[in-house]
């Protein structure tokens, strides 16, 4: 598909990778919805707390926040207002050991890791005519991997899908996450990630080696010594070459909007699937110059500018 001609055109402030992606965080306060929570089981005797809000719509949205995210991200919060509004019902994820609540088994959640999401889907399917795929971030590889990558039957009801900040190259985001520019965003992921490995050791003291932590200075570190060797994998590299849904997005036939800003400072170049695009009709490319990581905000501005090409291309 030739790739969207379109751009986002913020004050000149905002016209910055990473106040975009700061200011977006800090200073947008979007309206939230009351959510019911349900606790589904997984086949392997875990748990996720999925929140849905319910209007009786026969189309939902699944929302897939990203790393250290949850249901009450605001980026989540802001997407699942606006769809709500448009007429969806809404679905927001919380990964294993993102609702509050520690998980169950050692497994950890991760951006491969598309078995809960068709876990979700699968339970859902019966209620809806049809189904919308939203992921952000670490979300975005989740959602464009599991479309892709032919594992699992995809529902006939999965109509189209979006994906914002998409890092496509999990190795390349992550050696770019490790660059001095971006110092403020590792420490505060690696903080979280402790803290849930900490009380992860008290489950599995035997399989948990919490005396690595000392070693982890940035998000690959933690990648190689905690989320590959909890999940199956050999290392880090190991984790991104199988979990990187770039390899799959030639596979993909559900309609796909991908947005990703080219001053998002989480995301190397090759991180922009430009050539993918092109080559398949059903992927449909943004690269504003501007909006930073998960960003695209503007001041005074009730909706993301990310958001309202979401819905533009979910109601076309």
């Amino acid at each position: 598909m030739p790739l969207v001609k379109t751009n986002f055109e913020p004050t000149y402030l905002l016209r910055n990778g990473h106040l975009n992606t700061i200011l977006n965080s800090l200073i947008r306060k979007p309206e939230s919805l009351s959510y019911k929570r349900e606790r589904i089981i997984t086949p392997d005797d875990d748990f996720l707390d999925v929140d849905f809000h319910k209007k009786g719509n026969g189309k939902v949205a699944i929302l897939c926040h990203g790393l250290e995210g949850s249901s009450d991200s605001n980026y989540i919060q802001g997407m699942a207002t606006l769809l709500s509004k448009k007429g969806f019902d809404i679905v927001a994820l919380n990964y294993r050991f993102c609702s509050g609540e520690i998980n169950k088994q050692l497994k950890s959640y991760h951006a491969g890791d598309t078995s809960d999401l068709n876990l979700v889907i699968n339970l859902i399917e019966p209620d809806y005519k049809e189904i919308y795929l939203v992921g952000f971030s670490l979300g975005s590889n989740l959602i464009l991997k599991y479309l892709g990558d032919q594992k699992y039957k995809l529902s006939t009801k999965i109509r189209a899908a979006a994906a914002v900040s998409a890092l496509v190259d999990l190795e390349g985001a992550s050696l770019e996450l490790s660059k001095p520019k971006n110092v403020i965003y590792s420490k505060r992921f690696i903080k979280t990630l402790a803290e849930k490995m900490k009380l992860k050791h008290q489950q599995y003291p035997d399989d948990v080696d919490i005396d690595k932590l000392s070693k982890v200075k940035k998000v690959i570190d933690f990648d190689d010594y905690f989320t590959s060797v909890m999940n199956g994998f050999k290392d880090a590299k190991d984790y991104y070459s199988k979990s990187n849904s770039l390899q799959f997005l030639k596979n993909i036939e559900t309609p796909t909007l991908i947005i990703n800003a080219l001053d998002d400072p989480f995301a190397s170049k090759s991180c922009v699937p430009t050539k993918e695009a092109k080559a398949n009709d059903n992927l449909y490319l943004m690269t504003p110059k501007y909006g930073g990581h998960v960003g695209f905000y503007e001041f005074n501005k009730k909706h993301l500018w990310s958001e309202e090409r979401i819905v533009e291309f979910f109601i076309k």
